[in-house]
């Protein structure tokens, strides 16, 4: 497989809100990160994927042709009745899912350590997680698309399930969409990055190529004043200092040899962008996707 998911030029406008021309791929294997502030439109992208919303434009292919049945989906919170048990949860899948496999649920409960017999409205929200995450999983999908899945977990959670995420996307026929504010569990495992900023894909490329493009300025204000500001995409000016996300960190290195460079987080890069102008998409070098 190629492309798990192949985005063209999407948009869906709502009026006061717009998706607007929207790119991105997903190759086999891969997981790619979904990040952007509140309202920036993750959600919304989601929805078209998953077909709850229909886009006004552009095109999208799932998995070359397959479609949602080969797609598992994991919400920010536990889609089942509270009344349920764990162990019912499967049930009340069954007849959604033409590849549902009973036993295989049954082998995650155990993986994630779930109480068969518990009801769920007396789980935690780390074990609500995980039983959506087993129930996304016991259909055997090849995508799987998580909506701000590890949000509220402890980080022994989180670590956890993170792992479960590189276990399946060691089968290259697999991969994983994942939309998250905790951008540190996105360095961890993600390939690729694509930002959303107010409807547009703002950042978007491999995590690692990234992450070695882009630098992070701390300076005084008498050197942040000799510096160009197209060489920069945002900056932040305290009383003390001051700190900017530069362009091309090579570029800038060579015009400014005595000024020291960190490397950025994807934090940084949203925080910046934001504050600056939009950083154009998959920089040079930068492999396509």
């Amino acid at each position: 497989m190629e492309y798990a998911v192949k985005i063209d030029h999407m948009t869906k406008d709502f009026g006061s809100f717009a998706l607007k021309d929207v790119s991105l791929a997903i190759p086999g294997g891969t997981i790619l990160g979904l990040i952007g502030e509140n309202g920036a439109g993750k959600s919304t992208l989601i929805k078209c994927l998953l077909g709850i919303l229909h886009p006004d434009g552009g095109e999208i292919s799932l998995l070359e042709g397959e479609g949602l049945a080969g797609v598992g989906y994991v919400p920010d919170e536990c889609p089942f009745p509270d009344a349920l048990k764990v162990s019912q949860a499967g049930g009340f899948l069954r007849g959604m899912f033409s590849g549902w496999e009973e036993a295989l649920f049954g082998h995650y409960l155990e993986r994630f350590e779930l109480p068969a017999d518990r009801k769920i409205k007396d789980l935690s929200r780390g074990m609500k997680m995980k039983l959506t995450i087993a129930a996304a999983l016991s259909h055997r999908p090849k995508l799987l698309v998580l909506d701000e899945a590890t949000s509220g977990l402890d980080p022994v959670v989180r670590d956890e399930i993170l792992d479960e995420f590189l276990n399946f996307i060691s089968d290259e026929d697999h991969a994983i969409l994942i939309s998250s504010h905790i951008t540190s569990d996105l360095e961890k495992i993600c390939d690729y990055v694509t930002y959303l900023h107010k409807g547009r894909v703002t950042i978007s490329g491999a995590k690692d190529e990234l992450l070695t493009h882009y630098g992070k300025l701390s300076c005084s204000k008498a050197d942040l004043a000799r510096i160009a500001p197209d060489l920069l995409v945002g900056k932040r000016e305290g009383e003390y200092g001051c700190q900017a996300l530069v362009k091309d960190r090579a570029a800038f290195r060579a015009a400014f040899p005595d000024l020291e460079l960190d490397p950025p987080s994807l934090e940084d890069l949203m925080i910046f962008t934001v504050r600056g102008d939009p950083l154009p998409v998959a920089p040079a070098g930068n492999k396509s996707i």
